[in-house]
């Protein structure tokens, strides 16, 4: 069962004393045009390879996002398949983010 949170939430969580991790799911390219602070980038294709990179992460939050929501699920099936357990879905995205939490930010 997949925990969707939204940008607000989000939002609200990295302002606290134990913020969750954040693993960015899009390519590099979007990533560079923006991206959430302190955000891990391991691209969809790539993470059955890189999951390692993370490993340390497998019993603390995370939250996955991606430029609407879509593959950042997929990442968490996969992720949950290799056993990490406390996995949410950033809900409609950094295209969400951007209009709920920051319309500072670059829109693509």
């Amino acid at each position: 069962m997949t925990v969707q949170m939204s940008p607000t939430e989000l939002a609200e969580r990295l302002r606290s004393d134990a913020p969750p991790h954040l693993l960015d799911v899009r390519e590099a390219e979007e990533h560079e045009l923006v991206a959430l602070p302190s955000s891990k980038l391991i691209p969809l294709g790539q993470l059955s390879g890189r999951f390692m990179e993370i490993e340390t992460w497998k019993d603390e939050e995370i939250v996955v996002y991606c430029h609407h929501g879509i593959r950042s699920l997929n990442a968490i099936r996969q992720l949950h398949f290799l056993g990490f357990a406390k996995l949410k879905n950033l809900t409609g995205g950094i295209d969400r983010w951007t209009s709920d939490v920051d319309p500072s930010l670059p829109r693509y």
